[in-house]
């Protein structure tokens, strides 16, 4: 099955304009009901907005530099069908290491792949994401270190078993295509 140019999937085309247009509506009801709420509501997005703005910023610059520096021949070879065992440590290690919302992750992810990073990196990557640094000294406070220490080797473990079952089971990019 191939592409072909010029024919594209429109049925969506309007949605995010519709939906912006929607909630655009939505705050000018509530301000010309209560405008002490709409004020508080935009407080709230304004700080939300603040919190998410560095790491969005950090994201897109990460991808940026992807793009420049990093070429398609280099993440096969890394993080391709041929990495072995240094393309599994690398995305579990940066899998721990990964911090923000998942959902900024999701681009440069898709984008790796489209450069040749196997998709078992990638549910690799997002189930190592459980394991959280910070959070390491607490659990160890609360449930004591052995305990610690053997659910983090068993996410280790099944982040690659994600990771395995993703490649097995995910679609693949010739099912993508139109026909």
């Amino acid at each position: 099955m191939k592409k072909q140019p010029g024919k594209q999937k429109k049925s969506g085309f309007l949605a995010p304009y519709l939906f912006l247009l929607c909630v655009v509506l939505a705050y000018a009801g509530v301000f010309i009901v209560e405008p002490a709420l709409f004020s508080r509501s935009v407080e709230g997005f304004l700080t939300i907005f603040r919190n998410v703005l560095p790491v969005l910023v950090f994201v897109f610059a990460l991808m940026f530099a992807v793009n420049l520096l990093i070429r398609p021949g280099q993440v096969a070879r890394h993080l391709g069908q041929e990495a072995g065992l240094r393309g599994w440590v690398f995305a579990i290690v940066v899998g721990v290491l990964a911090t923000g919302p998942i959902y900024l992750w999701y681009t440069l992810l898709a984008d790796l792949q489209e450069k040749g990073m196997r998709r078992a990196f990638t549910g690799a990557f997002l189930y190592a994401r459980s394991i959280k640094l910070p959070l390491i000294p607490l659990m160890i406070y609360y449930f004591g270190g052995l305990y610690t220490a053997v659910l983090t080797a068993y996410l280790i473990l099944f982040s690659v078993v994600s990771g395995l079952v993703c490649e097995r089971f995910g679609r693949r990019p010739e099912q993508d295509e139109v026909p």
